[in-house]
């Protein structure tokens, strides 16, 4: 019960009217409370957007100082899927009622131009901006009342999300909740076996997590060192070939656990997303001319401090033992992984392999295929044993590669369909996603038959 006003009344009597104050008392239900969004990037706010467009109460929390403080991180970086992959089609239409006039579609935008021209404006909308806090850092989440044993009256009891903001601590009650906070600020250590030592831990000022912005402001920390580039994936082939283009004696060693440098190159010109196959080509390039040193497969084992200054790296390939010459830096793009830290007392269901929502964990297991491609999903998939409780976007996704924003966008429309009522449109998922141009699999007899592809693993 909540108090929601106090009034007085006239009694009446023998001695003249009199009053007395009474208390009236509402009965909030779980279904009263708003929807909790947990993250303010894009799919964050393409969640916010499509619950707004139908009616329906939200709250966006936001740990960062803006929206899309993540992709802040790597503001310099252009992304390799045009802006019609990135803009949501309901967020996109309220800002277009707005006066909004969309990007070029066919531009290839990059990570601050993602920001300042589509979140920013999507986030300042009157339908959203009320509802949106920054600088909120959800620390905890629970059942209202209940720990995770508990199963009685489970379903009927709101969520309760415990907040930090401005050294504040505060309890937002919400009757759902998706969690979209990704994966990027929870990088993966360079040690091969995945294990963060002591020795990495103390060298981390030495060590960069992330991509650098090697034309701006870290320019003059690369410019003649000996760098080493550990991770295979785009990440790793952006940071070399901007490296390569400082041409100030910069020494580059490009280190992964891939069988064949040419795993990296991808589909190359097979690629549907022309600038993602550029990467390939381009790196594919510069490795034949000897420009940079190759290590792979290659598994760190130890990081070492040498008495110049530099560090010293161990690792094994091909079951022998060696230790590479000294560099003075390193790029660590070994990928990250999802935190679950903060939701331990939610039921869950998620991958042991991939860590990511268990049932979309087939389509996307690096293991059985490398497609870059999903079939499509949505509510049916995402939902957890948590009733109303969803890992959506990157995090999704859990430590696997290739996810792309429109991925995330029909996620949260199909679930904000399923939490408005409308079950059947739920059902309904549509998914438009560039091919890679890559295709392989390797099923086991315990794993679907169906591949990335959407088609039998066979033909891929």
């Amino acid at each position: 019960m909540k108090n929601i006003e106090l009034k007085q009344i006239n009694t009446g009597g023998c001695c003249g009217p009199s009053t007395e104050t009474i208390k009236q008392e509402v009965k909030i239900t779980k279904m009263d409370l708003p929807v909790a969004i947990i993250g303010a990037g894009p799919v964050g706010l393409a969640a916010a957007a499509h619950l707004a467009n139908l009616g329906e109460r939200f709250i966006v929390l936001e740990s960062g100082e803006s929206v899309g403080s993540n992709i802040l991180n790597w503001s310099h970086v252009r992304l390799f899927s045009p802006w019609q992959y990135n803009i949501d089609k309901v967020a996109k239409k309220m800002l277009e009622k707005h006066g909004w006039n969309a990007p070029s579609l066919d531009q290839l935008p990059l990570g601050r131009e993602l920001v300042n021209e589509y979140l920013v404006p999507l986030a300042n909308l009157p339908e959203i901006k009320p509802f949106l806090l920054l600088n909120t850092k959800v620390v905890s989440l629970s059942k209202k009342s209940l720990d995770k044993m508990k199963t009685a009256n489970r379903e009927n009891s709101p969520f309760v999300l415990y907040t930090e903001q401005n050294g504040t601590s505060k309890r937002v009650e919400a009757r759902a909740v998706i969690d979209v906070t990704g994966t990027w600020s929870n990088p993966n250590p360079i040690n091969a076996d995945s294990i963060w030592t002591k020795e990495e831990r103390k060298l981390n000022e030495h060590i960069y997590y992330g991509i650098p912005d090697i034309n701006g402001t870290h320019q003059e920390r690369y410019k003649g060192k000996r760098i080493a580039v550990v991770g295979g994936g785009h990440s790793a082939i952006n940071t070399i070939l901007e490296l390569a283009q400082l041409n100030e004696n910069v020494d580059i060693t490009w280190i992964m656990r891939k069988k064949n440098v040419e795993d990296a190159y991808g589909g190359e010109d097979k690629d549907a997303l022309e600038a993602r196959g550029e990467l390939g080509s381009r790196i594919h390039q510069l490795v034949d001319t000897g420009k940079i040193k190759v290590y792979t497969p290659f598994h760190i084992h130890q990081l070492s401090k040498t008495k110049d200054g530099g560090i010293e790296i161990t690792g094994e390939a091909n079951g022998t033992e060696i230790i590479l010459l000294p560099v003075d830096e390193i790029v660590a793009n070994t990928g990250s992984r999802p935190d679950f830290s903060f939701i331990r007392e939610i039921r869950l269901s998620i991958d042991t392999a991939t860590e990511s929502v268990d049932a979309i964990a087939p389509l996307i297991d690096p293991n059985l295929h490398s497609c870059g491609t999903v079939r499509p999903h949505g509510e049916k998939e995402l939902k957890q044993p948590e009733k109303d409780f969803y890992i959506v976007g990157m995090k999704s996704y859990g430590r696997a590669p290739t996810f792309l924003m429109a991925t995330g966008y029909e996620q949260v429309r199909s679930i904000v369909a399923h939490l408005s009522g409308d079950f059947e449109l739920a059902k309904k998922v549509e998914l438009d996603l560039p091919k890679t141009g890559v295709c392989s699999v390797n099923l086991t007899p315990q794993k679907s038959s169906q591949s990335c592809c959407g088609t039998e693993a066979s033909k891929c």
